[in-house]
């Protein structure tokens, strides 16, 4: 599952400020030893392949893309042997045996575990006293995640992948398979192709999005990437249908952050600068709450992605390196990384199972739609900055029943949406960085249906980690909410904001 969730508060700034501080001051600095799965099998810690995890540095990138194996010499520099499956006389053998392969010669686990302290945003009356919409002021700990991962190599090609919530928003609430998959490396050595030019995966998994939703170190997920599209008189809201009805079919679930299930080709070449992907999916929505919810429909989607990393080391040793070299160690290298990716997919409606079926509505209604954007990252020593843009587009009908009863479907103006983020982080210290980020949605629909208080909604999110230990941090964000609508008691539409602050605890093992 895998999504990022929130809750609600208004903090004043010198309480915020004098949280930081505090927190600050039991922080004691060490190297640390982490001990996820990769850790323990390389003996290494964490900010081998993490900056801040779970972002992957520069090293890490290539590990991942490596498949889960060091760039160079990883034999080397393996501190536990892998059981292996067959001899060299089966691979001698091969086709009239069994291929050999190999397994991890440990259970490759690792567990993540996110708590946090909310406080909350003074509600108005009429939204505390609303069925639901009671969220008290302060919360002391919240359990947001406890998430078991499972991933390593299977040999010299094969990776895999496995991740699942046990628990997420709380007490009592369902988790689900976030990840699940299996990948081939290098399969484009069968033409003769540059190493990794061509790899193919296949199961659940995350979207080769610019920025991941399901495993940022933000407290929340990027608003974009959460976005639904509902028309601005969708006919799943109208209360009965019949003679007299004017509404629009449009009310597509579909977000790009959940999990898909698919089959993805992609290759990283040119010493893993240049990255494409091509992914055939099922396009699971988010169900209105439930994500990876297979959508009612026959056809498949498709996701395409690519993205070029302009190497900005001036040395050319350090430029063609895994990691820069500097006088502190290895860095991240100076870098523009800029790509663009396309989602399409068909919103397909069933009319022969409903109550339209009563009105000679009895096709079935497919409705194209496309997610399209472009991102840009920018990377200097202890400055990282990025960037995305998208535009929504579904197309929709215009479902019209006359006095008679006859229903009729008529093309109407395209559902719309536009948003993205901008985002900066600086490492103060290895082990404390300041972050920000702005979210921003424009959706004339959800204006239009009451969601928000204008065409745009946005937020503001500062926030703070600080790495206690390799594998264990503080975090904390102050998110500046977009106004929501309610009503008082005599009826007037009035707003507020349920701004945000989280602090909290996140360490895996």
């Amino acid at each position: 599952m895998n999504t990022k969730r929130t809750f609600c508060v208004n903090v004043p700034l010198s309480l915020f400020v004098g949280m930081a501080v505090a927190i600050s001051v039991l922080v004691v600095t060490s190297s640390g030893r982490a001990i996820p799965a990769f850790s323990r099998k390389y003996q290494t810690s964490c900010t081998t392949c993490h900056n801040n995890y779970p972002e992957l540095n520069d090293f890490g990138e290539a590990f991942k893309k490596n498949g889960f194996k060091f760039p160079t010499d990883d034999e080397a520099f393996v501190k536990q042997d892998p059981v292996l499956l067959g001899s060299k006389a089966q691979k001698e053998a091969f086709p009239g045996a069994v291929y050999p392969g190999e397994i991890p010669g440990t259970l490759p686990i690792a567990f993540r575990y996110e708590g946090n302290f909310n406080w909350n945003a003074s509600q108005p009356q009429a939204v505390a006293g609303a069925p639901g919409g009671y969220v008290p002021r302060t919360d002391l700990f919240v359990p947001n995640t406890f998430t078991i991962i499972s991933a390593g190599s299977l040999g010299q090609n094969f990776s895999f992948w496995i991740d699942d919530d046990i628990s997420a928003g709380g007490s009592g609430a369902n988790g689900g398979l976030g990840d699940g998959w299996l990948k081939y490396n290098d399969l484009g050595r069968v033409f003769q192709l540059p190493k990794n030019s061509l790899n193919v995966r296949f199961g659940q998994f995350e979207l080769d999005l610019p920025f991941t939703q399901a495993r940022t170190y933000y407290l929340s997920g990027y608003d974009v990437f959460g976005q639904a599209n509902v028309a601005q008189n969708p006919c799943a809201a109208v209360p009965t249908i019949g003679p007299g009805t004017v509404c629009q079919t449009e009310d597509n679930p579909f977000v790009l952050g959940i999990p898909q299930r698919g089959i993805e080709f992609g290759g990283t070449p040119n010493n893993g600068n240049f990255n494409w992907s091509v992914a055939i999916t099922d396009g699971t929505g988010s169900a209105y709450g439930q994500p990876g919810t297979l959508s009612t429909r026959n056809t498949k989607d498709v996701y395409l992605r690519t993205s070029y990393k302009f190497n900005l080391e001036r040395d050319p040793g350090s430029r063609h390196a895994v990691q820069a070299a500097g006088p502190t160690g290895p860095h991240d290298h100076t870098s523009i990384r800029i790509g663009g990716f396309y989602y399409y997919g068909k919103n397909q409606q069933n009319f022969g199972g409903s109550s339209l079926g009563a009105f000679g509505l009895t096709n079935t209604l497919d409705e194209p739609f496309y997610r399209t954007g472009a991102d840009i990252r920018f990377k200097y020593r202890k400055l990282e900055l990025y960037g995305v843009g998208l535009v929504g587009h579904d197309d929709d009908h215009l479902l019209t029943i006359d006095a008679l009863g006859n229903g009729a479907l008529t093309s109407a103006h395209a559902v719309t949406f536009t948003g993205g983020f901008v985002a900066g982080n600086y490492w103060l210290y290895p082990w404390l960085i300041a972050t920000v980020r702005y979210d921003f949605v424009n959706s004339p629909s959800d204006f239009v249906n009451g969601v928000s208080q204008n065409r745009t909604r946005n937020d503001f999110r500062p926030g703070y980690q600080i790495l206690v230990r390799a594998n264990i941090k503080v975090v904390g964000e102050y998110t500046r909410h977009w106004g929501v609508p309610y009503q008082d008691a005599a009826g007037n539409t009035l707003f507020y904001r349920p701004n945000t602050f989280i602090t909290g605890i996140d360490y895996v093992f």
